[in-house]
């Protein structure tokens, strides 16, 4: 699966400053090697009542991390994280794409097909 790594002033100074600042929701996962805590500022759409994780850039860190260990945190509340398939992903791609912003046009250009970007369904957890 296709990868676009963010730039290092993103990774660095754009996302810190983001969830400083409240831009979007704070997604935090499991890192699978250290067992540390990754966040990332990430757009949660919602379909038919239901949230969704997508990765705008492919298999990212976070995606890799999610698969490892699904309870993520988005803010202070505890979910459970399944990735759909492929064929279920256009719906809440097209609701995704237009509450992202322009940004995220380049990164479709460059990974066009829906199954570059990975989506997580949310669940509350128990």
């Amino acid at each position: 699966m296709a990868y676009l790594k963010p730039p290092w002033f993103t990774a660095r100074i754009f996302n810190p400053v983001a969830m400083w600042f409240g831009v979007g929701e704070t997604l935090t996962v499991t890192r699978r090697n250290s067992g540390r805590p990754q966040q990332i500022p990430v757009v949660v759409p919602e379909v038919e009542g239901v949230r969704y994780l997508v990765s705008t850039r492919g298999e990212s860190d976070w995606v890799r991390n999610v698969r490892a260990e699904p309870c993520v945190t988005l803010g202070d509340t505890a979910y459970l994280a399944t990735e759909i398939p492929v064929e279920r992903r256009a719906p809440i791609l097209a609701v995704y794409r237009p509450l992202a912003g322009r940004v995220v046009d380049g990164y479709w250009r460059q990974l066009p097909d829906d199954a570059d970007h990975p989506v997580f369904v949310l669940t509350p957890a128990p």
